[in-house]
């Protein structure tokens, strides 16, 4: 079997995005109104003064990040300057799609934005590691 042109090419960063869309169009429904108006953004890495800010040293080390104010914090008065956003880093995606070897690219992508909106439901790290083994 021979490998077409697309085949050699890494996947850009549209296809991330329409990965992150297929996996909130799959969303139950309690969820998906929970992310209504959440936005999606797709970059092939987080900006140097987001790592410095979080002391993360290797870009490589982010996968995705939520930008925003959880749900369990919100008030009727908070006057958002931006919408709350998911970020997915393609580069750091792939790279752990490729380390793993064992699991597909969209269910990575989805992995990667469902622990985003959880911490936009108001979860922890350690809340969505207690039921979350993804590492192992």
């Amino acid at each position: 079997m021979t490998d077409t042109a697309a085949d050699l090419v890494a996947p850009d960063l549209d296809r991330i995005e329409q990965l992150a869309h297929a996996a909130l169009a799959a969303l139950p429904a309690p969820f998906a109104r929970a992310v209504n108006g959440v936005a999606i953004r797709v970059e092939d890495f987080a900006p140097d003064d987001l790592l410095e800010d979080l002391g993360i040293e290797d870009p490589f080390a982010l996968t995705g990040l939520y930008d925003g104010i959880p749900l369990t914090e919100k008030s009727s008065f908070d006057q958002p300057l931006q919408p709350d956003t998911v970020w997915l880093f393609r580069r750091p995606i792939l790279d752990e799609w490729i380390d793993r070897g064992d699991v597909a690219l969209g269910a990575l992508v989805t992995h990667v934005l469902v622990h985003e909106i959880a911490h936009h439901l108001g979860w922890s790290d350690d809340d969505i590691a207690a039921i979350d083994r993804w590492w192992e």
